[in-house]
């Protein structure tokens, strides 16, 4: 399975939706808590492309998007694909 990171902040529905979903398919994921870290905020932002809202979320390095993105790969039935190895 690929590498999943998630830069979350620890009072985001979106981000909660977003792990229990990876959760849910067993995926295990790494998680970076920008919530009071001004420094991997930053850092999110540089490797989303300017993503300033969480959370935002990678699949092997390639970005994915946010919630509503990886919520719709889902749906797509294309969210298993991308994180197969």
């Amino acid at each position: 399975m690929k590498t999943v990171e998630i830069y979350a902040a620890s009072y985001c529905g979106y981000c909660h939706a977003a792990k229990r979903l990876l959760a849910s398919k067993g995926v295990n994921f790494v998680e970076f808590d920008v919530t009071n870290d001004d420094a991997k905020r930053v850092e999110m932002m540089q490797r989303s492309n300017g993503g300033r809202t969480v959370p935002q979320i990678f699949i092997g390095g390639a970005h994915v998007g946010g919630s509503d993105d990886l919520h719709a790969l889902d749906r797509a039935g294309k969210l298993d694909a991308m994180l197969a190895a």
